[in-house]
């Protein structure tokens, strides 16, 4: 596990661009999605366009070249492919872009929106990650999703066709999901997957369609025990086929003969501690100010406050708090525990001042790692594929 510092993985410098409108809103989704009748693209795009400036002239990410973009949702491929054009010509404008730079956007694999996939990579965009959910026609009506499995399959070749990345996401530990279902599921995803997979344990969130029926009684989750059993057999068959996890629902080919790997950089950016800039409604953003404070930006969530606020001030941001060097390490610990990688005592370092042995003493990961959860030595703090299952009370167990 020893790990050089020169060979410590770069953060990198992303922008994270949120369009909030969906078709319709699954049950499952807590996300900040909204649906509309119509929305008024001009204005917004003129809206986005203000507060990438914004963030500009106040010096964000000055003398930062960007790593990566991503498009959230919400549903970005509702967008037309002329506003990410406008968006990604500013922002290179702005900061400039790496030669290697990665641009996702999120898509719905509808049919009207994968038409568009053209569009989009002539927009400038290279990666797209799709919402399949699933292939089965049973679970894409019990997701409540707008798509069916041959749209699904449709919106994947397309993007081959048009990017050259690309991923997709999966739900599976659904009420009653045998084993047996979710292996054979998996192996035919695999047949039309990339270089990544993003593949999500079913969780009940708060105030979701899926949490009341759960209150009503008429929706029963999966049992935990059944869910692990699950989440192991998804590790044993990724890594059997060349994608093995590096973060706890992610999945990618590892990096080899001097190729980059088909880990998402832009996620990366976040678990790695990096600097991200946020625009658009509800977004988050990590940045450092002048002096090397780091500051946890927060914009409205609800879509029309943020426009209104944005027309009116050149940004939509309800909330700018400065992070003090102990809350950040704490931060790194627990988005870099994600990572099959780990937590790197150099990486914490640089962006939090305190080293690993600061943050958890020996004495109390030492029980951990006996027990086959943690790996530790000089350089890296590391979460096992077992840690990683149950990194929530990990983390209670470490950050006392």
């Amino acid at each position: 596990m020893p790990v050089s510092p020169d060979s410590i993985p770069p953060r990198g410098f992303g922008l994270y661009v949120h369009w909030p409108f969906c078709v319709s809103k699954c049950p499952y989704c807590d996300f900040n999605s909204h649906v509309r009748e119509r929305v008024d693209e001009a204005r917004w795009r003129d809206a986005l366009l203000a507060e990438l400036n914004h963030y500009a002239e106040a010096g964000y990410g000055q003398g930062e070249t960007l790593t990566s973009i991503f498009f959230g949702g919400g549903t970005p491929s509702l967008m037309a492919p002329e506003t990410t054009a406008a968006i990604l010509r500013r922002a290179e404008s702005l900061w400039g872009f790496a030669g290697d730079i990665e641009i996702t956007l999120e898509a719905n694999p509808n049919s009207a929106e994968a038409a568009k996939f053209a569009g989009f990579a002539a927009a400038g965009v290279n990666r797209f990650s799709i919402g399949v959910q699933s292939f089965d026609a049973g679970v894409l009506k019990f997701l409540s999703r707008a798509h069916d499995a041959d749209e699904a399959r449709k919106a994947i070749k397309a993007a081959r066709a048009a990017v050259p990345r690309y991923s997709f996401d999966l739900i599976y530990a659904r009420p009653e999901q045998t084993a047996a279902a979710w292996r054979d599921e998996l192996r035919a995803a695999l047949d039309l997957a990339g270089d990544h997979l993003s593949l999500y344990t079913l969780t009940i969130e708060p105030n979701t369609g899926f949490a009341g029926a759960v209150a009503r009684g008429t929706l029963q989750p999966m049992p935990a025990d059944d869910q692990a059993a699950l989440y192991d057999l998804t590790q044993e068959i990724m890594a059997e086929a060349g994608l093995p996890a590096y973060e706890i629902s992610n999945h990618a080919k590892p990096a080899s003969g001097g190729k980059l790997g088909g880990e998402s950089r832009h996620n990366l950016v976040y678990w790695r501690s990096g600097a991200y800039l946020g625009i658009g409604p509800g977004a988050h953003g990590r940045v450092r100010d002048a002096a090397g404070t780091w500051l946890a930006t927060q914009t409205r969530r609800k879509p029309e406050i943020w426009l209104e606020q944005v027309e009116a001030q050149g940004h939509g941001r309800e909330a700018m708090t400065a992070i003090d060097n102990r809350e950040r390490a704490e931060e790194a610990l627990m988005m870099g525990l994600r990572l099959a990688e780990g937590v790197h005592d150099a990486n914490l370092r640089v962006v939090s001042g305190f080293g690993l042995d600061d943050l958890v003493p020996r004495q109390r990961s030492a029980p951990l790692e006996q027990a086959g959860l943690l790996k530790r030595d000089e350089a890296r703090l590391v979460a096992t594929i077992e840690g990683r299952a149950v990194l929530d009370g990990l983390l209670a167990r470490l950050l006392v």
